[in-house]
């Protein structure tokens, strides 16, 4: 198991520490597939004389690892591979597939229902529509290279929605027909994300366990001009994405480059994914 470490000698007299030489031999082996996903690592004792450090060393070198999400620990069994996850940028206002689109990943959808109905309280107040008003509720299953990763329940104003079913809303974004077919230019979006439990159907529709974590996100989404035409929420996979914003300390007259508001946010949520025994 260490064989792939032989050629990966730390260098004891340079400027760079020695467990940051062993973090970044085993990151370069994690990426290139040398070790991967859900493969075990070797054991400490084994990287300790593979390398030939102190034990100490090789616990800082994969508690790095472990906080950026490459590795994680089943205690009494070892050290694995994480499955790799998805970067999204959420200071940018972006669909789905137009975001991993950009980064290379495969993305369709499933269409999984719609319908029109009389919005419930919530949804018409985020809307900025009298109680009971005609809304296009739209399910859709999300895959991120062929793998379902979230679920889509999003709510439009009737009219909004009735154009939107006259578009290929497998492959293409909302985002992009609002503003290329409909011509509405977006504007802003306001979110709110939170961890949770996943109950049965969110389970079988992404194929995890019930009660594994998962990452919900409400968003509404206004137009350029302010109108809110989007209010929907995202339940995603907690294995399969991460999410990356920037915060800006505010300047002298109170600004912020970034206004963004979460009710809650959770920045990591740990995910121990199973391992086959054996």
């Amino acid at each position: 198991m260490t064989s792939s470490l032989l050629d990966a000698k730390v260098v004891p007299f340079s400027p760079v520490p020695l467990h940051t030489q062993i973090r970044e031999a085993l990151r370069q082996r994690i990426l290139d597939g040398t070790y991967h996903e859900h493969a075990q690592l070797p054991s400490e004792a084994e990287l300790t004389s593979a390398f030939d450090v102190s034990r100490i060393t090789v616990r800082q070198a994969l508690g790095h690892l472990q906080k950026e999400g490459l590795i994680f620990k089943i205690a009494g069994k070892g050290t694995y591979v994480s499955k790799p996850k998805a970067f999204q940028d959420v200071t940018q206002l972006q669909g789905f597939g137009e975001a991993m689109g950009r980064l290379g990943y495969e993305t369709f959808s499933h269409v999984l229902g719609h319908r029109l109905a009389p919005a419930a309280p919530a949804v018409a107040e985020r809307l900025g529509l009298a109680g009971g008003a005609p809304v296009l509720e739209l399910r859709r299953l999300r895959y991120l290279n062929r793998q379902p990763t979230s679920i889509d329940v999003s709510y439009f104003p009737a009219a909004l929605g009735e154009r939107l079913l006259r578009e290929d809303l497998a492959s293409r974004d909302v985002f992009a027909i609002i503003e290329n077919e409909i011509g509405i230019p977006l504007g802003t979006a306001e979110l709110s994300i939170d961890a949770a439990l996943a109950d049965e159907e969110t389970a079988h529709l992404l194929g995890i366990a019930a009660g594994a974590p998962v990452l919900r996100i409400e968003r509404l989404t206004r137009a350029l001009d302010g109108r809110p035409l989007d209010f929907e929420y995202l339940c995603y996979r907690g294995d399969a994405m991460r999410y990356r914003l920037r915060v800006d300390r505010a300047n002298e007259k109170g600004s912020v480059m970034n206004k963004i508001k979460f009710r809650t946010i959770k920045q990591s949520v740990a995910i121990n994914s199973e391992v086959p025994n054996g």
